[in-house]
């Protein structure tokens, strides 16, 4: 189900930058806005180092007017690299959704909430043809486990931010984010195991 009441839904998009993190909060707040009619801001951090540095996209979405756009403790936090996992685990909020990389965040059982959700969304884009695509598996994968903005919305959202001859390619690699999320959500697919570290 989509967000019917008029909260302020927080969303932190970790990782590091080259993955694309701030573009995929550019497309998230854009579906919200321009797509499914709702308010939303976006708001970006980049450590010193730029590219391989530690990078944060923070997302509001909301039925309502958004009085403050900083994201201090998000009710969903997508973790793309361990120094962002790291970082940033303890401002998500106890009854949160964790959401993460298989392959390249390794969690701690302690910090595990209620609702987490792991994808091997970089190995997943590597076999798509490019590991640039991450991010957009990523957005998938979110739109079926943390359905806060419709699917249709997120796919225009893609279709409008990423240069026109990849369009194609990026569409597959959010339905193949997506897939897999939904046989997750429904049990058809048991997710790999996620690695915790003691």
């Amino acid at each position: 189900m989509i967000m019917s009441d008029k909260r302020e839904r927080h969303i932190l998009l970790t990782g590091f930058g080259g993955q694309g993190i701030v573009l995929a909060g550019d497309i998230l707040g854009k579906a919200a806005t321009l797509y499914d009619h709702k308010h939303a801001t976006m708001t970006q951090n980049y450590g010193p180092e730029a590219r391989g540095g530690a990078c944060s996209s923070q997302v509001i979405i909301s039925g309502e007017e958004i009085l403050f756009p900083c994201v201090e403790e998000p009710e969903i936090l997508v973790c793309m690299s361990q120094e962002a996992y790291t970082k940033n685990i303890k401002s998500l909020r106890p009854e949160g959704t964790l959401i993460w990389d298989t392959d390249l965040v390794h969690t701690r059982k302690a910090d595990l909430r209620e609702r987490t959700f792991h994808i091997p969304a970089t190995r997943f884009a590597e076999q798509l043809g490019t590991k640039m695509m991450a991010n957009i598996v990523m957005l998938g994968f979110f739109s079926a486990v943390e359905p806060i903005v419709h699917a249709e919305a997120l796919k225009k959202a893609v279709s409008d931010s990423v240069p026109a001859s990849t369009k194609d390619n990026n569409i597959h690699a959010f339905n193949k984010g997506r897939e897999y999320g939904q046989a997750i959500i429904k049990g058809a697919v048991k997710p790999e195991p996620g690695t915790h570290q003691d």
